[in-house]
This record gives structure tokens, sequence and C-alpha cells, in this order.
């Protein structure tokens, strides 16, 4: 299959990337630029992952226009070429919720990222029996793994956890990190369902996690006791503490019967890890 990948320099980009091209796939990729646009036409699936990822970012109008207004443009382009559409959405969108994790449930997006994540959800949902392609969304949940060195602070805790315990011997962990609950999962699962999606006629938007919610101070003594480190507490910032999510837990009723996955726990994954 002849795929393009949009924001393939990204974190999950680079592995989807790679992934692909080792199941056999022609793959290319494509950053975003203003002034121009992909060339659709060439390929049969666009996997559309570029955007602003950066929770923390506060120009509006940037955020609408890369990850909202672009997105619509290029998913009706897609429509009118033919080409099949996936796309990276985000749990984000369900926001401060600790019970509602159901695609169809109702969604609390705090930040413009989430907003705009939000937004182009809900116009693909307004539209979706209106398009003559295969469209999927997939709402990522904590996604990590290997490639996130450039990330810094948007890393996934565990790519901080591992690097602090290596580098320095301690992770520095919020206060109350037992009470902060997440749905991690790796950008292996994640490229596996991409994967597995590009031969499913199902569409509409899917949970991408494990169904497990696991706290960070777990996640963060598990690579201490690894690494031999120790923790070191400290504040939230307040610049968080609004949008912060305390828990979060994929529902994958929809997902898991629409494809075969054996997702892969991050104790797993860390144990399994150098």
């Amino acid at each position: 299959m002849r795929i393009l990948v949009t924001g393939h320099h990204g974190f999950i980009g680079q592995n989807l990337v790679a992934h692909l091209l080792q199941q056999g796939h022609a793959v290319e990729g494509w950053e975003y630029k203003q002034s121009a646009f992909p060339p659709v036409e060439r390929y049969d699936q666009v996997i559309h992952l570029g955007a602003i990822s950066y929770t923390t970012y506060t120009d509006v109008d940037q955020i609408l226009e890369q990850n909202f207004e672009f997105s619509k443009r290029l998913i009706n382009e897609c429509n009118q070429l033919g080409v099949d559409f996936q796309y990276a959405s985000s749990a984000s969108v369900y926001g401060t919720t600790t019970t509602h994790f159901n695609e169809d449930d109702k969604l609390q997006p705090q930040s413009p990222y989430a907003w705009s994540k939000y937004l182009f959800d809900r116009y693909v949902i307004q539209h979706i029996n209106e398009f003559n392609i295969n469209i999927k969304g997939f709402r990522y949940f904590n996604v990590y793994g290997p490639g996130e060195d450039h990330k810094g602070d948007q890393a996934s805790p565990y790519t901080k956890f591992t690097k602090q315990a290596k580098d320095n011997k301690f992770i520095t962990l919020f206060n109350n990190s037992d009470l902060y609950k997440r749905d991690f999962v790796c950008v292996e699962d994640v490229c596996q369902v991409h994967s597995l999606m590009l031969n499913s006629n199902a569409q509409g938007i899917f949970n991408v996690g494990t169904g497990t919610a696991i706290s960070f101070e777990t996640v963060a003594r598990a690579i201490a006791e690894k690494h031999n480190a120790i923790i070191k507490y400290v504040p939230m910032p307040d610049n968080l503490k609004q949008q912060y999510q305390s828990y979060t837990c994929a529902n994958l009723s929809k997902i898991n019967t629409t494809i075969d996955m054996n997702w892969t726990s991050i104790e797993d994954y860390i144990n399994d890890s150098k």
C-alpha cells in the first residue's frame, strides 16, 4: 500500500514509518508547511499525525489553524481523491472526568490543544456519513517509547523518569503522584493499531490505550528499582494544576471488537527494557 504519514519527524511518526516500512508498505513522510499542501493523489492512504502537540502551548490561533483548519482541508482533499484517512486524536478531549472514557461520552477539553482535537473529532463525526472514504480517528492515551528524547518536558513520564534514573540516579516526581493515574500505551502498540486498521472496513473514532490505569508513583518506583535510583518529590507547578488529568483509562470495547490486540502493560515494558 502507498501511504503518506504527516508529522513523520515526530515521536509517533518516526516509529510508525519504520513499522509500516517493515510491513512492506511504500511510505513517504510530510511535514506541515503553511504555504504548501501534500500530494495526496499519489497515495492509497493518508495517516495524519502532524500537529502542534504541546499541551501547554498557548497560541490558540496557530493551534486552530494547524491542528483543526489544516486537518479539515486535508480530509476533504482525501475525500475528493478517494484516499482513505487515518488521524491522531487524543484522550485529552475527555478532560478532567474520572469515569467517562467511552468514545461516545461527553467531552470536556481543557487546553487549546485538547480543543483543537475535540473540534476535529466533532467535524469528522458530523460529516462521516457524507464522506466517500474510510475514516478512522485514534484517541491516543499516554503514549511512550523510543524516540522521545527531542520532546524535553513534553516527553512521557516513562522516558523522563528513565533518563533521570540513568543520568542522575534520582527521579523527580510531583507530590501525591500515587493519586494520579494514567493509561500508558507503548508506541509499538500504537503502530500495530494503525497497521491492523489499514485492512479493516470499520470507521469512526477509537480509543487507543491498554484499558488499565497505573499511577505515576508506580511507574517511577518500577523504573527507580530497575536502575537503582531514588525518588525526589516536588510540588506541581501552578500552570499545570487546572488542566492536569487525575485519571485516564481507555474503554476498549470498540477497538477490541474490531482488531485483535495483545496490549503491553507498562510494567512489562519496563521489565523488558534495557
